[in-house]
C-alpha cells in the first residue's frame, strides 16, 4: 500500500499577531529568529521542503536550516483590505462584515479569499503531494487550519476551531485513499539523537 507523510509547519511569530492584526507581507520578529536557530532542529528526511512565499515563511525556513522550493500554493489567505488592520478596529468599524466572515465559509466581507476558496487551495495542493513519500512545508496558519479541514473532509466552519500556533507541526498521512491527521499543533522542537518523530 502506497503511503505519504506531509509535515506542515507554521512560521515563527511576527508583529502582527502579537498585535492581533491581519497580516501583511511583515518579517518573523528578530528575536524570535534567534529562538528558532537556538533549536538545531534536525530536519527528518524528506523527498521535497517547501515554503510558502512570504518572508515570515521564508525567514522560518532558513532559520531552521532548510533548503526549500517556493511555492505559491501555500500563500496566506487573502484578507483583501483588512490586511495590516486591528481585528478589534474590524470588529468596531464592520461588525456585520466580520460577523459574516466568522459563519459563512463563502463570505467574503473583505474584498479577498474565502474560507471555501482556502481550502480548496490547500486541498489541491496536498493532493499534489499524494505520490510523494514525506514533503515538508513551512507555511501559515490559516494554511494549516484549511489543510486539516481538507484532510478530515469536516464543514468549513470547523477552521476556526483548530488552534494552530506558530512554530508548530501538523503532521498529516495518506494512505491508499485517505488523509489521516497523526499530529495537530505539536510544538516544534529539537529531535532526539537518532530519531525523527513527528515534534522533528
Amino acid at each position: 500500500m502506497n503511503s505519504s507523510r506531509l509535515t506542515l509547519i507554521s512560521h515563527g511569530a511576527t508583529e502582527a499577531q502579537h498585535r492581533a492584526s491581519f497580516p501583511l507581507d511583515e518579517p518573523v520578529l528578530k528575536y524570535e529568529i534567534g529562538k528558532i536557530k537556538e533549536l538545531n532542529w534536525r530536519t527528518p528526511t524528506a523527498a521535497h521542503v517547501w515554503s510558502a512565499p512570504e518572508q515570515r515563511t521564508q525567514q522560518t525556513s532558513r532559520a531552521l536550516r532548510l533548503e526549500f522550493m517556493v511555492a505559491d500554493e501555500l500563500r496566506d489567505c487573502d484578507y483583501g483590505r483588512w490586511r495590516g488592520r486591528k481585528m478589534g478596529d474590524v470588529q468596531t468599524e464592520e461588525k456585520d462584515g466580520i460577523l459574516t466572515w466568522l459563519t459563512h465559509p463563502s463570505a467574503v466581507p473583505h474584498g479577498g479569499e474565502s474560507l471555501e476558496s482556502l481550502v480548496g487551495r490547500a486541498g489541491k495542493w496536498m493532493d499534489e503531494q499524494r505520490a510523494v513519500k514525506h514533503t515538508i512545508a513551512v507555511t501559515h496558519p490559516a494554511i494549516i487550519r484549511a489543510a486539516v479541514v481538507y484532510a478530515l473532509k469536516i464543514p468549513v466552519q470547523t477552521f476556526w476551531r483548530i488552534d494552530i500556533e506558530q512554530l508548530t507541526v501538523t503532521d498529516l498521512r495518506f494512505n491508499s485513499s485517505v488523509w489521516t491527521l497523526r499530529c495537530s499543533g505539536c510544538p516544534l522542537r529539537k529531535t532526539r539523537p537518532g530519531k525523527e518523530d513527528v515534534e522533528g
